[in-house]
């Protein structure tokens, strides 16, 4: 009688699809991590997916930290370079049919002038952005392979790396901290000023790579 009475407990929400993926690549652990940083790479958005489980695995298993980082770095770096190959192969047809022409026109225009720049920025500030939209870029365009994978790796791996080791270090702390920065105005203004450094680092850089072959056919000439 009385359990007739008693109310009746709320079902369990199910879980999203996101959400199941993301917890099997968390229980795959480094391998599963290396996985999702290949996805990031590609046109498929994962919203800063590599950043997240890094944290939670550093955090979670903190004598691993390096092992996890290495793993988003190979796996970030494996995923620019498939995305750059296909878009070198492709075209400008397979950036037309990967991304809106609207916001494809703006990223080439930005990547044509900045190019080293918005590598650099894009793939080392742990702020989600389409990042794969600049590997496609530099895929359609004459971007030097050597050097896209040097940046790209050099880039994820500051990332990564430093990421890890916070994380292994400050724990929970860190992890609030990179779910919700806009609560976190001392983070968050750390990562703007290393923004800045870091675009004006990849501009310098770029401009530097841009000019040495004049200066080296002036010397000759």
């Amino acid at each position: 009688m009385f359990d007739l009475l008693a109310p009746k407990p709320k079902p369990r929400p199910r879980p999203h699809g996101h959400e199941t993926l993301f917890t099997t690549l968390r229980h795959l652990g480094a391998a599963g991590l290396f996985f999702l940083a290949i996805l990031d790479s590609s046109p498929i958005p994962t919203f800063g997916g590599p950043d997240i489980l890094t944290a939670i695995l550093a955090a979670s298993h903190r004598p691993l930290w390096y092992e996890y980082a290495a793993s988003a770095t190979a796996g970030s770096v494996v995923g620019a370079y498939l995305t750059f190959r296909v878009a070198r192969t492709a075209g400008s047809a397979y950036l037309d049919q990967k991304f809106k022409k609207g916001k494809l026109s703006k990223f080439l225009k930005v990547f044509r002038h900045w190019a080293t720049g918005t590598l650099i920025a894009s793939t080392a500030i742990p702020i989600p952005s389409p990042t794969s939209m600049f590997f496609a870029a530099a895929g359609a365009g004459d971007y030097p392979q050597g050097r896209f994978l040097v940046i790209v790796g050099a880039s994820r791996g500051a990332r990564y790396f430093g990421i890890a080791y916070l994380a292994s270090h400050y724990g929970r702390h860190f992890l609030r901290v990179l779910r919700h920065p806009l609560q976190h105005w001392g983070w968050l203004a750390l990562f703007i000023a290393l923004t800045i450094v870091l675009v004006v680092g990849g501009i310098m850089a770029s401009r530097r790579l841009q000019s040495a072959p004049a200066e080296a056919a002036l010397k000759r000439g």
